[in-house]
């Protein structure tokens, strides 16, 4: 246990720290135009589903790392622009993000029986109205569980960043072992243990609520 000494645990954390900047910004965006999005897609309007459908199979079918890659060195080599690391994958982890989250809000909205619909229309609210005061609270039972595992799986896959360079946790774990690999056998195991752990404390919590709260209101 040598190696998780004060200055390496510190060195982790900071990688933490990265990893967690680049997941929450990301939590934040998706979660505000996802919501957005995924009401205009569920309005029944084709002019706005067609296009917002495309994108959505778009990202699905372009692996993660794939974007980052496009993004970090295609379009900044295209377009002439610098773009760090770490935003490059704050954008691309947004932009996923944010059509997976759109998926999951039209899901819960069109999951809303038409009937209620119909009463809150005979009741004068407006449209902006029906989904404020009477599509939305319904619709957040079956959205907050699938919600919570969809940033479950954003924190897990910022570890991707790795490959474009960004010093998160997986990177900074693998310099500690870089650099102690040939005098301590077992360096990686220890190391990526110490990684597991730290991923599991924070996830581990998130899918547990997400199964609780999916049981409890289904």
């Amino acid at each position: 246990m040598e190696l998780l000494n004060g200055e390496n645990l510190i060195r982790l954390l900071g990688g933490l720290g990265v990893t967690l900047q680049i997941a929450l910004i990301s939590i934040a965006v998706s979660l505000a135009l996802g919501l957005v999005l995924g009401i205009l897609m569920a309005s029944g309007r084709r002019a706005l589903y067609i296009p917002l459908k495309i994108c959505l199979e778009i990202v699905r079918i372009m692996p993660p790392i794939v974007w980052l890659f496009i993004v970090y060195f295609g379009a900044s080599k295209a377009f002439g622009i610098h773009i760090s690391n770490i935003a490059a994958s704050i954008i691309v982890f947004s932009i996923w993000g944010v059509f997976e989250m759109m998926d999951l809000v039209r899901g819960a909205v069109i999951s809303i029986p038409k009937h209620q619909f119909e009463s809150a229309e005979a009741l004068a609210f407006s449209r902006s109205q029906i989904y404020l005061y009477v599509i939305l609270p319904l619709a957040m039972r079956r959205l907050v569980p699938a919600t919570i595992n969809l940033f479950s799986r954003m924190i897990k896959t910022t570890s991707i960043a790795v490959l474009i360079g960004v010093i998160e946790l997986v990177k900074v774990g693998q310099q500690i072992i870089e650099v102690n690999v040939f005098r301590d056998n077992y360096a990686p195991l220890i190391i990526y243990g110490a990684i597991f752990f730290v991923y599991f404390l924070i996830c581990y919590p998130i899918s547990a609520l997400s199964k609780k709260l999916e049981n409890r209101w289904s």
